[in-house]
């Protein structure tokens, strides 16, 4: 995403002068979008509303350019598709943002393989190789469930993509 910024942003440069308000909206867009995917404050939950950034005006300029030339056209129509994938990207995020994980599926899958570990440990030898055996497993398996859980939350967490890529692309917007 942050790289399909930073083109739409050269695409729009080369347009023209007349891409400056554009550019500037970009910009706020994109800083918006910083601060409400990593707010600054840890406790807080990002917020995933596309629609809340600006990434639409930034379209709707694009849209009302005036092309004078067939160059101008070109470039207009690449900023059109950018800002519309961009958009996508947006909108994905957003229906991806909430977890699909059942709850009466999760507490199943534990209490599975609570009885699973528990059967093991009833019929396994008593010796420190069997409750190291079965301690390694049980933790391997609670690691795992972790881990998908905490991939169904991209932005807070354990576990989070890193803000450096858009914060980078910010840096380079109207330069």
């Amino acid at each position: 995403m942050s790289a399909k910024i930073v083109l739409l942003d050269r695409v729009l440069a080369h347009y023209g002068p007349e891409t400056k308000e554009v550019r500037d909206l970009l910009h706020s867009a994109v800083a918006r979008t910083l601060d409400r995917l990593w707010p600054q404050d840890s406790r807080e939950h990002p917020q995933m509303e596309p629609t809340a950034t600006g990434g639409e005006i930034v379209l709707d300029k694009i849209q009302e350019l005036s092309p004078k030339n067939d160059a101008q056209r070109s470039l207009q129509a690449q900023a059109l598709n950018m800002a519309i994938d961009l958009g996508k990207m947006r909108w994905l995020m957003f229906e991806q943002g909430g977890s699909s994980i059942s709850m009466p599926l999760l507490a199943t899958l534990v209490f599975w393989l609570a009885i699973i570990f528990s059967s093991f440990g009833l019929f396994a030898p008593r010796n420190a190789t069997a409750i190291a055996t079965l301690f390694v497993c049980a933790l391997s398996v609670s690691g795992a469930i972790f881990l998908i859980l905490e991939m169904y939350t991209p932005f807070e967490g354990l576990m989070q993509i890193s803000s450096a890529p858009l914060r980078n692309a910010l840096a380079h917007l109207g330069q």
